[in-house]
């Protein structure tokens, strides 16, 4: 708990986020539906939890120093828990994104002092890659240090010792379904594998992006290369199979698309007045497209792990949206079409 009389800085105020009824989009489920929203946290996101367990434990390892270079690739979020991170604590931060980064996404992480390299969207392995550039340069500056948040186990870690706790504690035990987006794998998992020693009949399900490779990989145990491909969802999906990635506390994925995603957050917006992210539009569309495995009685909890705030020029930008072939064109007479089209029932495979 926190003590309101003591001064707190930045960092401290990381975590305890609330989990809010989404009482208008239970009406198309059989059950109750409550979104642990993320976007409370000071940085915006679910990343400010892992940035700040994963660096103070290399400090307190002696792993890093004030002044060090923290080196990371990130799609935004994490990117910005750094800067946040480094600018409080007296370390510099170099970051990688991809060009499918939102524009508010680089300009936030410039506003907090990181530096940062776009790179194109290309396969892993490729040199030109985000990941490959800042591992590169972790490995050629001296005082750097890589987070590497796909494959250091910490960034579980900390969703197991906070987020999933938060959770169970917040729904009295009574959770019966968790469902959250895939990236990394460290919510999702390390959110399943608090719940799952819990309850073992806590169904656990993970979304994953149209041209990710998670969800094979899960089905069948295969990674394969082949199925990758790009997509829009930020935030969500892989074109490897990270090391924060347990298959084995998940019960289910399932793929959500772009267009779908992006409906769907804009919806939520209008329905809850809750402004999320890119993923939290596929969490969402996947709960409601699933809602036929729900029952009375159910408690399900969805992950929404960014704000919306960071997607301004992306899903929440109707010529965006209609460049994407997301939104109709505007009527020839002028008129403005409002609202957001009708939630589109795709078959996606479970």
């Amino acid at each position: 708990m926190r003590n309101n009389n003591t001064k707190l800085s930045i960092l401290d105020c990381i975590g305890n986020t609330p989990l809010i009824r989404l009482e208008k989009m239970e009406e198309e489920l059989p059950c109750q539906l409550w979104a642990k929203v993320e976007g409370f946290n000071p940085g915006h996101s679910a990343k400010d939890r892992i940035v700040n367990f994963m660096l103070n434990r290399a400090e307190e390892r002696g792993l890093i120093k004030p002044g060090d270079i923290i080196v990371e690739a990130t799609s935004g979020n994490t990117g910005y828990s750094i800067a946040m991170w480094c600018a409080k604590k007296g370390y510099r931060c170099k970051l990688t994104c991809t060009t499918k980064t939102s524009k508010e996404k680089l300009d936030l992480l410039k506003a907090l002092g990181a530096e940062v390299t776009v790179c194109p969207s290309v396969h892993a392995d490729d040199p030109a890659s985000y990941y490959m550039v800042a591992k590169r340069y972790a490995e050629d500056t001296p005082g750097a240090f890589y987070l590497n948040q796909n494959f250091d186990t910490n960034n579980s870690e900390a969703h197991y010792q906070t987020t999933g706790p938060e959770i169970w504690e917040q729904t009295e035990g009574k959770i019966t379904h968790f469902i959250g987006p895939s990236g990394t794998g460290g919510t999702l998992c390390g959110i399943a594998r608090f719940l799952k020693e819990q309850n073992p009949d806590i169904k656990v399900i993970g979304v994953d992006g149209q041209g990710s490779v998670l969800k094979k990989y899960f089905d069948e145990g295969i990674f394969d290369e082949s199925i990758a491909s790009s997509y829009k969802v930020e935030g969500l999906g892989k074109t490897i199979i990270p090391g924060n990635f347990h298959v084995e506390y998940l019960d289910m994925m399932i793929k959500a698309g772009d267009k779908d995603s992006a409906l769907m957050a804009r919806e939520l917006a209008k329905k809850e007045g809750i402004l999320m992210g890119y993923s939290s539009g596929a969490v969402m569309w996947s709960v409601l497209h699933l809602a036929h495995i729900f029952k009375p009685g159910d408690l399900v909890v969805a992950m929404f792990p960014d704000h919306g705030s960071r997607y301004l020029s992306k899903i929440y930008n109707d010529d965006w949206m209609r460049e994407q072939g997301f939104l109709d064109a505007p009527k020839t007479n002028g008129a403005h079409k409002n609202g957001v089209d009708s939630l589109v029932k795709q078959d996606v495979s479970c």
